[in-house]
């Protein structure tokens, strides 16, 4: 009894991970928030880039077919020729369909034509619904186009049929995806654990208040570098493994996916050390971790096609910066995009990273004029003990 009068004693002492907190929290934010945000297992208005070459009417028609249907949502046309990978970076399209010249001449004579489509197969269960819609909606077309079967009213139209590609995953290979996606998570979130109780400890050795006092936030910053260098190099680590030993794929510049990394781990880093700054102790500390890590694992594109949640899930999961991890490694390694190619999606990373670094900054001055203000406040309480006691001193001296 007396060994669990102490445990519970120490449970509720605030000196560790505050666990009856903490379960509240897990089970509110998993039935409420999640479920919330989960609650379509299909894809709704999945974005379809069309490339238009035919340009007439019939053409057209088919594009209105697609956009009108729950599963697609047409949000480019093009119509000169393109290279249908380049419409998929920054997940700017789950599928393209691509309408060869002399189709609707082929859907009038009697010829039988070919529609190409494009499926990014980075998640495999992203197309799935897209495939079955497309395949629907061309059966309805050859169905009405050929009468009515079994009378005489059949005609002589041309059928059109579905020419199909998977693209950067065409095996549908698990290293491309699941492993790959668990190495970024599980890397991130171990890093954050060694970090996240930084500042904590540097409080406990009383090497903050100097820091704050005598430097810089780089001063704080600057621990964070032989931490993230150990992790780009398990970032490479892995993916050798996975490469040697596995299928994946890396279709990108090696040099450019570590260029990323560096302002990935420098980020991830600072808002472990701003998530860890107010903890007692690195205990404590560590259990903020999900917070913003587990966020971007779930949103992020891995444990479910984005094409399966919502435009605000979409744009609230970019809070987290393991859901812009996911996109760089979608668009370099999946995708083989260049520079150029993530210009505009690194450019907002960039201001990701600025709003950390600005909080960062703000909360260490802060802190810095919170010791101040303290040692302002010791300082006065000092000056007045010390003319207390001269006081008393100058009181008994006539006494006696």
């Amino acid at each position: 009894m007396n060994s669990l009068k102490d445990e519970i004693r120490f449970l509720f002492s605030g000196q560790g991970i505050p666990y009856e907190k903490v379960c509240l929290m897990v089970a509110a934010v998993v039935c409420i928030v999640l479920g919330t945000m989960l609650s379509s297992n299909i894809s709704n208005d999945a974005k379809v880039a069309v490339i238009d070459l035919d340009n007439s009417a019939y053409s057209h028609e088919l594009t209105s077919r697609i956009d009108a249907s729950e599963y697609m949502e047409v949000t480019t046309v093009l119509n000169t020729p393109v290279d249908p990978t380049t419409l998929f970076y920054r997940d700017q399209a789950v599928a393209v369909v691509y309408f060869p010249r002399g189709l609707e001449k082929d859907r009038y004579t009697g010829a039988a034509s070919n529609i190409g489509v494009f499926y990014d197969n980075t998640n495999t269960a992203q197309t799935s619904d897209i495939k079955v819609a497309l395949n629907e909606l061309i059966g309805l077309d050859n169905a009405a186009a050929q009468g009515d079967p079994g009378s005489t009213n059949d005609s002589l139209n041309g059928t059109i049929g579905l020419a199909d590609r998977n693209l950067f995953n065409p095996n549908g290979s698990n290293y491309n995806v699941e492993v790959q996606g668990f190495l970024f998570f599980f890397g991130s979130m171990f890093f954050t654990f060694a970090t996240i109780g930084m500042v904590p400890r540097l409080r406990l050795s009383h090497q903050l208040d100097k820091i704050l006092l005598e430097g810089t936030p780089w001063d704080i910053l600057v621990r964070l570098v032989p931490y993230g260098a150990c992790l780009i190099v398990s970032f490479v680590f892995g993916m050798a493994i996975l490469r040697l030993l596995g299928d994946m794929t890396f279709s990108g510049s090696l040099l450019l996916f570590l260029a990323v990394q560096i302002f990935y781990v420098m980020t991830v880093g600072t808002l472990s050390t701003l998530f860890g700054w107010t903890a007692a102790n690195p205990g404590i500390a560590s259990s903020r971790m999900i917070l913003f890590i587990p966020g971007g694992f779930i949103f992020g594109g891995l444990t479910g096609p984005i094409s399966f949640y919502p435009d605000w899930v979409v744009a609230a999961s970019h809070l987290f910066s393991l859901t812009w991890e996911y996109h760089f490694v979608r668009d370099i390694i999946s995708r083989g995009a260049g520079f150029g190619d993530i210009s505009k999606e690194f450019g907002a990373f960039l201001i990701y990273m600025a709003v950390a670094l600005i909080l960062f900054c703000a909360k260490f001055f802060s802190a810095r004029r919170a010791l101040l203000k303290r040692q302002a406040q010791d300082e006065l309480h000092r000056q007045k003990l010390q003319q207390m006691r001269l006081n008393e001193s100058a009181a008994a001296g006539p006494a006696e």
